[in-house]
């Protein structure tokens, strides 16, 4: 017999409570909690249904790791040189950002090689893709295209192929199994319909990409198991205000983690930016304060940005620290460690901070550029335009050596930078034709902009 039972599980974090309640105590997220129903069998089963299992050893087992390129550099790079026959990948990015014009793309360039393709869709009609497939140049009559939402039947004919396919799901949290009373889009039904159709990917050395949405805060919609059951997760990162997309790898069992790629967007779809750096840095102004080149380093790729800083008096009781693409609270301690260590006062001032290009930077080392931008926005005194900045600051106001300033370097040099202003410990090889200035403290980096100032 089986007895069902009543649950009510956050859609946001897929916390399970006993009875509604308007707040999740796990995510702090407001209307979230949905009842579903969850069956389970009475009474104790009194014999085993289980069977012995059969181990086998390493030397026994036999794989396929070749992996198969894309042609699209960018999305090579970020995924680790290609897809793995029977990986997993799930893609995350906000509406409109262009998930479905990357996935289309992938699955034109895949089937330009011979690869069975399958692109299913649960939230567009055929007419909708054949519409987007034209404008994209993707003419290609090989792939096989589906508008369903019945997780078991896409199972199902994954497992009757006799041939390896890459399938595409777009979205994972329209799917549905039949066998489920929830509806699509709550977290039983997006685990359920995500294991079922993982388990078929790797039976039949399928690659399989999933497209899912974000919440509000960013993250992937639905149990946060979903991003473990995978084998890669992507973010599609940008803003609707700028051409340039980022997609970052956040888990990657197959490459490196915070890879990024670089995209345009256009009217024929994304278009792949082999120089970001270039790019980012193509309207930068001379003799401006307030600005300062960070040589950052995003998995293995190295790349140059322009931080901007503007630090004005406020006439508000709380001042403003208003930020886009840095991380808040990290500005909050360095502003405090110029005020405590170089008695620079920012108490009372409203601070704007921007990372150009719509780029979003999570790496420490920005911590010296940032610091640069903000005293030569307080002193009205322009940076040098060849220097660049990298270095951890700590509450002390030490300046922290970082990882891999070789890379750093020659990506500056590359660019034409020929100052470079880092950490007094970082050991790196000297070239002739750079200048270093060696910083200890925070102290320092006052002292250089006031000495520059001078000269």
């Amino acid at each position: 017999m089986i007895k069902s039972k009543k649950q009510f599980i956050c859609q946001s974090c897929g916390n399970i409570y006993s009875r509604w309640i308007g707040k999740c105590e796990q995510c702090n997220q407001w209307n979230t909690i949905i009842e579903e129903n969850n069956s389970k069998p009475s009474g104790v089963l009194s014999k085993s249904t289980g069977k012995r299992i059969n181990f086998e050893k390493l030397n026994d087992v036999n794989y396929e790791y070749s992996k198969i390129k894309t042609n699209l550099n960018e999305l090579d790079r970020v995924i680790g040189g290609g897809f793995v026959p029977g990986s997993v990948t799930l893609i995350g990015g906000d509406p409109g950002i262009g998930k479905s014009t990357l996935l289309l793309q992938i699955v034109g360039k895949l089937s330009d090689q011979k690869e069975k393709c399958i692109y299913v869709s649960g939230e567009e009609s055929l007419s909708q893709i054949k519409m987007r497939a034209d404008r994209l140049g993707v003419n290609n009559n090989e792939i096989e295209f589906a508008s369903i939402t019945n997780a078991s039947d896409i199972a199902i004919t994954i497992n009757s192929e006799k041939k390896r396919c890459v399938l595409v799901i777009d979205s994972i949290q329209t799917m549905y199994l039949p066998q489920l009373d929830s509806s699509p889009g709550t977290v039983s039904q997006v685990r359920a319909s995500a294991h079922e159709l993982i388990l078929a990917a790797k039976k039949t050395n399928t690659i399989l990409i999933l497209i899912g949405h974000l919440t509000k805060d960013g993250a992937i919609a639905g149990p946060k198991v979903l991003e473990h059951m995978v084998d890669t997760v992507l973010y599609f990162e940008g803003d609707n205000n700028f051409q340039y997309r980022i997609l970052r790898s956040f888990k990657n069992r197959f490459g490196a983690n915070n890879e990024i790629g670089v995209f345009e967007m256009l009217s024929n779809g994304l278009k792949e930016i082999l120089n970001p750096s270039a790019i980012f840095l193509s309207d930068r102004q001379k003799n401006i304060s307030g600005t300062s080149i960070f040589a950052g380093l995003e998995g293995t790729r190295p790349i140059l940005v322009e931080i901007q800083a503007l630090v004005t008096h406020s006439t508000l009781a709380t001042p403003r620290r208003v930020i886009v693409g840095w991380d808040i609270s990290r500005l909050a301690m360095l502003c405090a460690v110029l005020e405590a260590r170089c008695k620079i006062h920012l108490s009372n001032m409203d601070i704007f901070l921007n990372i150009a290009g719509g780029i979003k930077l999570f790496e420490p080392a920005a911590d010296l550029a940032v610091a640069a931008a903000i005293i030569s926005s307080v002193k009205n005194i322009p940076l040098s335009f060849c220097s660049v900045f990298f270095g951890e600051v700590g509450l002390s106001g030490e300046i922290r050596k970082v990882n891999q300033p070789e890379l750093r370097i020659k990506e500056a040099s590359k660019l034409g930078f020929n100052k470079i202003n880092l950490p007094t410990k970082q050991k790196v090889i000297i070239s002739e034709d750079m200048r270093y200035n060696n910083l200890s403290v925070l102290s320092d980096l006052v002292e250089l902009i006031n000495k520059d100032n001078r000269d």
